[in-house]
């Protein structure tokens, strides 16, 4: 079976990877054997991981910025083309929707969707000039379900719009080969949730609402990503994979 799981030889680009969810799914495409360009503005954060792992290269990138964008995607054209793609990189602001700036949900937006999108563009074209490739986008749970009494109404819109964009481009982009998914993860630790994991009353409203009774754990979304990104996946497209611990079952 470890050749559903084998990335010997693909070139594997994170966005967001220097902290959290990002930091572990370069890891994991690295310990699978992939060469990882691992991307954030954060350069000391970048460093250090790659310090730790030999198939991982850090990469300044700003993914708001068009230029940002090409420059990552060429420097895993230097390395030998894009492979795989995970869209990690997001923010978000905890505002009620009565007091959000127009400002803070446009930011959300090109943060989470546009950024995403364009690229993933370039990414693609890439991908279709070789034998194909697969991008792994980072959705959430609050793109399927209500965030309240979170109130986190602009990221759930921008994430929402990401499992709709995964299933149009997975259409759209078959024919070159290249599949397109997304992860929909429930609550686990990283900066955006730290907070909130940190505060006794909202940690007991996350077990007492998800049926196995407690948020995720660092690298139970590792089966997913290595599903989705590897010859394990090869006639998947165009779906979302929710690992919420039963959050949307419910």
């Amino acid at each position: 079976m470890a050749h559903v799981i084998d990335l010997d030889g693909k070139i594997a680009v994170v966005t967001g990877a220097s902290s959290g969810l990002g930091r572990q799914f370069a890891l994991t495409l690295a310990d699978a054997g992939a060469t990882v360009v691992a991307a954030a503005r954060r350069t000391e954060l970048l460093a250090e991981l790659a310090a730790g792992h030999e198939r991982i290269v850090p990469h300044r990138c700003d993914v708001t910025d068009e230029t940002d964008r090409a420059g990552l995607v060429a420097r895993a054209e230097d390395l030998g083309g894009v492979d795989i793609l995970v869209n990690n990189a997001g923010w978000a602001d905890a505002l009620p929707a009565f007091e959000q700036p127009v400002d803070s949900f446009s930011k959300t937006l090109d943060i989470d969707v546009t950024a995403l999108f364009r690229l993933s563009v370039l990414a693609a074209r890439s991908m279709a000039e070789r034998d194909g490739g697969a991008i792994v986008n980072i959705a959430s749970i609050l793109g399927m379900v209500a965030s309240a009494p979170v109130t986190q109404s602009a990221y759930g819109a921008a994430k929402g719009a990401v499992i709709s964009l995964t299933r149009h481009l997975a259409a759209e982009w078959a024919r070159h080969g290249v599949r397109v998914n997304a992860i929909a993860p429930g609550f686990f630790p990283s900066e955006l949730t730290a907070e909130m994991l940190a505060d006794e009353s909202a940690s007991r409203w996350i077990a007492r609402n998800t049926p196995m009774g407690r948020p995720g754990r660092p690298g139970e979304l590792d089966g997913a990503l290595l599903l989705l990104a590897g010859p394990g996946g090869t006639y998947i497209t165009g779906q979302t994979i929710a690992v919420d611990g039963g959050w949307t079952a419910r």
